[in-house]
């Protein structure tokens, strides 16, 4: 879930700080942004991933479930300018928000925040019932055909085991597509996941996780031989070549 609104985030934050990691990235709504950026700047946040689906006031808190879309944009303001980068994650969905591809592209652009675009996943209910699935979803060609309406693109380069394909204009930015439907990448996937409470998700299309919390109690010696095989395992959960579903929901496992 939200990671801001955690009673434990400032010890969690400040202990993640000090163990010397090369970097580290937050995700979240943004709500709360602005209040927690003090914490995350001194724990050593330099990269953010903003949930954003819509530039409308009205449309946002429908979509969100709530919130305030201004505090949202002040937050994200405030942290570019304390130099954090900024990502923005937008699900565009037919019906709901299609109709802010460009003013969202437009914004981000603009202001140097690169803008990721994720096709719908056939997760949670979405998983067995295709025709709700189809109603909803937008492709990358259909999103690129719509951009390419006003821009000219590039397509940009990005590392091997990249999930989104990403696209330079010229001059103006950089935006990009996690098109896990219209463009698998389940093959070169590095991603693994690990919940608050213990349990290692090696891929969003499989149902089996490991628990690793009890490697806390175990020395290290025997702790890290029995993480090594657990990693394997959860690597091996991956899809061969694209991902099939999955009765996950993706906020029980946050994102």
């Amino acid at each position: 879930g939200e990671p801001l609104v955690s009673p434990k985030l400032e010890a969690f934050m400040t202990a993640v700080g000090q163990m010397g990691l090369e970097d580290i990235s937050l995700t979240t709504n943004g709500q709360l942004l602005a209040k927690k950026l003090p914490l995350l700047v001194n724990a050593g946040i330099r990269r953010l991933n903003v949930s954003l689906d819509t530039l409308d006031a009205n449309a946002f808190r429908s979509i969100a479930r709530g919130g305030d879309l201004a505090t949202v944009l002040n937050g994200m303001s405030e942290a570019s300018a304390a130099g954090m980068k900024i990502k923005v994650n937008m699900v565009p969905l037919r019906g709901q928000n299609l109709d802010q591809v460009m003013p969202l592209l437009d914004y981000c652009l603009e202001r140097g925040y690169e803008l990721r675009f994720i096709e719908l996943m056939r997760m949670g209910h979405l998983a067995n019932d295709s025709n709700a699935f189809l109603q909803q979803f937008v492709s990358l060609q259909q999103l690129l055909s719509l951009i390419g309406e006003r821009y000219e693109y590039l397509q940009a380069d990005a590392p091997v085991d990249a999930t989104a394909v990403r696209y330079e204009i010229p001059g103006q930015g950089y935006f990009g597509v996690i098109a896990n439907e219209s463009v698998p990448f389940c093959r070169t996937c590095s991603r693994l996941r690990l919940s608050s409470t213990g349990w290692l998700h090696g891929c969003l299309s499989s149902s089996n996780r490991h628990y690793i919390g009890d490697l806390l109690d175990k020395p290290r010696h025997q702790a890290l031989p029995a993480l090594q095989r657990l990693l394997v395992k959860a690597l091996g959960d991956k899809q061969e070549v694209a991902f099939s579903g999955g009765a996950t929901v993706m906020k029980i496992i946050g994102g």
